[in-house]
């Protein structure tokens, strides 16, 4: 994939956002949930012919002040800028809970790595 760069940043990404009140409620209606600690994902598969993957991610008030979701916030994008290459396309809500506060970084991403490749297995068995 080749990059072209604009005044705004690359045009191409290697993730996407979720955007749609539709698309929440698909990734709601998926059973393809994994729990890892506090980490849980949802994963809806891509069609066929797509290959993009895309991320939401959900930081509740439990987890802390404005200021520490939006910390926690960073560390899961981090994370999954690191492995989105390697997890299958689809649409992925990463949502956690206030025990990731206290987990360090290798951590984290070890769990929402584990939680993200069971969840695209889900359906898959």
């Amino acid at each position: 994939m080749s990059c072209q760069f604009s005044d705004k940043g690359p045009a191409c990404r290697a993730h996407l956002p979720v955007h749609g009140r539709s698309a929440f409620a698909e990734l709601r209606r998926s059973r393809q949930r994994v729990f890892s600690g506090p980490v849980r994902v949802q994963f809806l598969p891509a069609p066929r012919a797509e290959e993009t993957r895309r991320f939401a991610y959900a930081v509740p008030r439990k987890v802390g002040t404005a200021v520490e979701r939006n910390r926690c916030r960073r560390r899961l994008r981090a994370v999954v800028a690191e492995t989105t290459a390697s997890v299958p396309p689809g649409t992925y809500l990463v949502a956690i809970d206030q025990g990731v506060r206290d987990l360090p970084f290798q951590e984290l991403r070890a769990r929402v790595i584990e939680a993200m490749q069971r969840a695209s297995q889900v359906g898959a068995r």
